[in-house]
Parts: C-alpha cells; structure tokens; sequence
C-alpha cells in the first residue's frame, strides 16, 4: 500500500473508479454509480471565494467541487454486504442551491466488474436517508435483500415524507431492518450511529488485519473539510453538531493503523489523515 500525492491535484478534480483495499480477510471496493457537481460556496457555506481562489485543486473548469457518487462492497469470502446505492438510474441538473449536476447508473456494472452480482448482497447498509445513498434500493435491484438503516434514522423518516421522499420511504420498508449503535451487522462490520448530516446518520467502522476503515458516510463531502472540521454542509440538518462530530472523526483518522473512506471525495475515495505537513491533511491511500 502506498500514498499517492504526485497526481493529487488531477484527482481531486475527477469521479472514482472502482477502487480496493484489502484489510485480512475482508476485501472493501468502492462501486461507482456516477458523480455530481457541487457549488462550493453554498455546499460549504462557512467558506469564500479566496478560500477556494487558494485551492484550485479542488474545483472543475467550471468552477464545481466533483464528487463521488457510489457505494462500498464490503466481502467476505462467498459473502457480500454493500453500503449505500448511488442515485440510481437518473440524472438531474439543479438551477439553484449546492447541487448542479447529478448522474447515476453505473452501480450494476460496477459491480458485474467486480465479480458480484446484486443477488450476491446479502444486505444493504445505509448511512442515512438521502437520494443519493438510497437509488438503488428504490429499484428492484436489492429486493432479495436486507435493508439495515439505524433505528434513529428509520424512525424519523417523515422528515423525508415531508421532503417529497414518500415513494422512496414506502419502497424501502418492506426490506428494512433496524440497527443499533455498536450492532456488528457483517464479519468484521460494526455500526456507530453519529447524528449531525441526518437524525440517525450512521458511520460503519470495518476491521481486519490489524487495521480499521471508517466509512464515515456524509460526515465529510470534500477532502478540505479534513483541514477545517469546522465547515459544515449545506446538506447538514444539525451543523453544529456535525462539526463536533468531524472534529472527533479528523483526529481519529489520524491514528495509526487507521482508513477513512469518504464516499464522495471524488477519486481519494480511500485514505487517511496526516495533519501538520505540506499539502492537504487527507492523503489518498490505495492498494
């Protein structure tokens, strides 16, 4: 495993790949569904336009933040769990607000590449309620399968009712199975439940080979937030209460031995934080 910082800049600026590690026994794969713009004033509303001036890495010809779209297989011999599902098979284009673009579809293919098919998923974990995590299972895709999603969250599941989310939350409930905090819900797969970004966010901290992955869901949407845990998201329900919890979560990943995967952190989608040296604190990691 090694860091890679030479094209760091190009990658900031481009959707993932599929990309894997390997921690012991388990495998974990990022499963690309597609990508999204963003616009970084108003997706990190705490930030300026000399603070993005300074960090062109970060941004598009057109001035977006791009991010990831996708989600996280996690596989244990025979045995496959997935985190997440994209947007599924759409594209939206927004004329206001921090979202510009969004596609999807990519995820079945994604994962016939990797050597799975939707009916080798054993269960569906969610971070939280957001379309963006929820396409897939809104399909028939996954209907073989377990829908996991924290109990807090399930339970406030109106707040989507009430964002026009209604069909989204009545194609979920069949499947859904609720989990509680500290819950191992896969070999090696633990949930925490970290509310802040949603009511019931959760953050899935995978262990094996004497190292951890934290799969930290939208506690983070850009690498620039691991130098400044203070810039919530527009997206956030509880700003507050998400900067305190990124703050926690930067000095974690900062501990040895320790991988943070960041869904939409465009192609450093894997990776960890060193603070204190020259360049950005999140430095890509990959096998």
């Amino acid at each position: 495993m090694a860091d890679v910082t030479t094209d760091q800049g190009e990658r900031l600026r481009r959707p993932s790949g599929i990309r894997s590690i390997r921690l012991g026994e388990l495998k974990v794969s990022y499963v690309p569904d597609g990508d999204a713009r963003l616009r970084p004033l108003q997706v990190l509303p705490d930030t300026t336009d000399e603070v993005w001036a300074a960090h062109p890495e970060y941004l598009d010809a057109a001035g977006h933040l791009v991010v990831s779209v996708g989600a996280l297989l996690v596989e244990h011999g025979d045995r496959a769990l997935l985190i997440d599902t994209g947007i599924g098979p759409q594209t939206l284009q927004v004329p206001d607000g921090p979202l510009a673009t969004i596609r999807g579809g990519a995820l079945p293919q994604s994962l016939a590449e990797l050597g799975r098919a939707p009916e080798d998923v054993e269960a569906v974990a969610f971070t939280h309620l957001h379309a963006d995590h929820l396409g897939w299972a809104c399909e028939p895709t996954f209907a073989h399968a377990d829908y996991l999603i924290s109990e807090p969250e399930w339970e406030g599941r109106d707040i989507l009712a009430a964002q026009g989310m209604t069909e989204q939350v009545a194609a979920l409930a069949p499947h859904v199975r609720t989990i509680a905090d500290g819950q191992e819900i896969f070999p090696g797969v633990r949930v925490r439940i970290t509310p802040g970004h949603t009511v019931g966010h959760a953050e899935y901290v995978i262990t094996g080979g004497g190292r951890r992955l934290i799969a930290f869901g939208d506690a983070m949407h850009s690498p620039i937030q691991a130098d400044h845990p203070e810039w919530s998201a527009g997206f956030d329900h509880d700003t507050a209460r998400t900067a305190d919890h990124r703050h926690r979560l930067v000095a974690e990943l900062a501990e040895p031995g320790t991988i943070g995967f960041g869904v939409h952190f465009a192609d450093v989608v894997f990776g960890h934080v060193r603070p204190g040296g020259t360049g950005p604190a999140w430095r890509p990691v990959d096998a």
